[in-house]
């Protein structure tokens, strides 16, 4: 008995739980569905990776002996979800009389999958997608019966698990388990980045920048400045790149930006890792092995594994975990629609400018621009969580939403009640100025606080607080920044309140 065996865009590895089941006898579909490429406006170059990726993978399988169905991209007009092509491919092989698929990574799509038994009247069998460290059923285990469900101990229980950077007693090397502290260095203004690999496009390639044009020419981005990988090859080759070229100096600088620098010593492998491009397992063993051999610094061993084995697998947890009502929150109340700048970057702030026009230019900024900047000004202004999350989920090619929404929804702004996060990351323009030259080059005065000059981002911090004293006067975490708040005259109270109405009156023309 022949088996229809649905392979997505961001599963597109020879790994995956599923694959490893083919038979000679099976049929593997993959699809470029419509729907999925357009229910949120994705960058350009995020449909480019993704199509050309599958597009890649399909030619490998099919060299490899397998029967391979692919609909590309709207040659089939009747094709609007992956359910109309799983039913199409299950017309034209009629000798499948099963469906096997990997678990996907979005609650939507997963309703939808659940769905097929009953749909197709066929046996339907969805695997664990154990190309993830963590699976749902850990998770759920590890955080049963805990009070909060905070990112460290988790940290904790994945490096035991996985095995490392522990010594031989099984203890974290260097003595301890975290050196966050020591990633958070500014960058001297001197320094030049080491930008990842880019890659030569393909006649593959080609095809699919000639057909994202061609259906997406509203989208953000050019596709003609596409270059990333499109292959595990490839994706491997830029990997090693970064371990070998840019890895010694993320551990200092991975919080900093610099001025027209986007990538810095960033490695962009979440966009290789989401698609399936890369195994978490392997990139940890290269980042580890690359210390272990005196090439790099602890602190930047334990930082990048950190962010995969930690955060990376913490997030999609907690999404699972979480859903669908964690979509639904919004601890603030927040609704002020999102600024139109947020697509074409004309902006005279100038930090927003640089993360929004390094997000038009390459489908990616890094997580502190995400954070701090275009994240921390969608917080102090209380802009409309619905589209903030839909917002970084269609400009990110390494955005899909198990990942995408509890860094945005949790992390950024702070809407799920604090279940993430033990604070909002509530800045000024000082932090800004601090971990970045951006201010220097500023239409706005980042000393001002008051004043048609008067950086956004100061009136905004503290109306924040003001606004949501009642919620956060009791975190424990935010009682400095309210004495600070507190040691204010009430005339002075009063006048950063009005610069921050003036400020939410004019955001469109800031």
């Amino acid at each position: 008995m022949s088996r229809l065996i649905v392979i997505l865009g961001d599963q597109l590895s020879p790994a995956l739980a599923s694959l490893r089941q083919a038979l000679p006898t099976d049929v593997i579909m993959l699809a470029e569905v419509p729907g999925e490429a357009r229910y949120v406006q994705h960058h350009k170059h995020k449909l480019v990776l993704i199509f050309s990726a599958m597009r890649h993978f399909a030619a490998v399988l099919r060299q490899q002996g397998f029967s391979v169905c692919y609909y590309h991209y709207a040659e089939h007009a009747e094709l609007s979800s992956l359910s109309d092509a799983v039913k199409l491919c299950l017309s034209q092989h009629q000798q499948c009389k099963e469906l096997l698929i990997t678990e996907c990574g979005e609650y939507r799509l997963q309703q939808e999958i659940d769905s097929w038994s009953e749909r197709f009247n066929l046996p339907v069998s969805v695997l664990d997608d154990d190309r993830f460290l963590c699976s749902k059923a850990m998770f759920a285990q590890w955080a049963d019966g805990r009070k909060q469900l905070r990112m460290e101990f988790f940290y904790r229980e994945m490096r035991r698990y996985t095995g490392l950077l522990l010594d031989e007693q099984q203890q974290p090397v260097g003595g301890q388990w975290n050196f966050d502290k020591d990633n958070r260095k500014a960058c001297p203004p001197d320094i030049q980045q080491i930008p990842p690999l880019n890659f030569t496009v393909d006649d593959i390639t080609r095809q699919v920048i000639s057909i994202v044009d061609q259906h997406f020419s509203d989208n953000m981005g050019n596709s003609a400045e596409f270059h990333y990988a499109v292959t595990g090859k490839q994706a491997r080759q830029a990997f090693l790149h970064f371990v070998d070229k840019q890895l010694a100096q993320f551990g200092d600088y991975q919080d900093a930006m610099l001025q027209q620098q986007p990538f810095l010593f960033h490695s962009i492998c979440s966009m290789y890792l989401n698609c399936g491009l890369l195994d978490v397992r392997w990139v940890c063993q290269k980042v580890e092995s690359a210390w272990r051999e005196g090439k790099v610094s602890l602190n930047a061993a334990e930082g990048f594994i950190r962010q995969i084995i930690g955060w990376r697998e913490y997030v999609r947890g907690l999404y699972w975990l979480m859903m669908p009502e964690y979509k639904t929150r919004n601890t603030f109340s927040a609704l002020t629609p999102l600024p139109a700048f947020y697509w074409h970057g004309r902006t005279k702030m100038n930090c927003m400018q640089q993360a929004i026009s390094h997000t038009i230019e390459h489908a990616y900024s890094h997580h502190i621009q995400r954070l701090m900047i275009t994240g921390n000004f969608a917080l102090l202004a209380g802009l409309n969580v619905a589209q903030v999350t839909d917002w970084y989920l269609a400009v990110y090619a390494d955005a899909y939403e198990w990942v995408e929404l509890p860094n945005t929804l949790g992390m950024a702004l702070f809407a799920d009640d604090g279940l993430l996060a033990s604070k909002p990351y509530a800045a000024s323009g000082a932090y800004i100025n601090r971990m970045s030259n951006y201010c220097k080059n500023c239409h706005y005065n980042v000393k001002e606080t008051a004043g048609a000059k008067a950086c956004p981002f100061n009136a905004l911090y503290w109306d924040f607080l003001a606004r949501n004293q009642q919620q956060l006067s009791g975190n424990a975490r935010m009682q400095l920044a309210y004495k600070n708040w507190y040691n204010k005259t009430p005339e002075q109270q009063q006048a950063l309140r009005q610069q921050a109405a003036t400020v939410l009156q004019q955001l469109e023309q800031l």
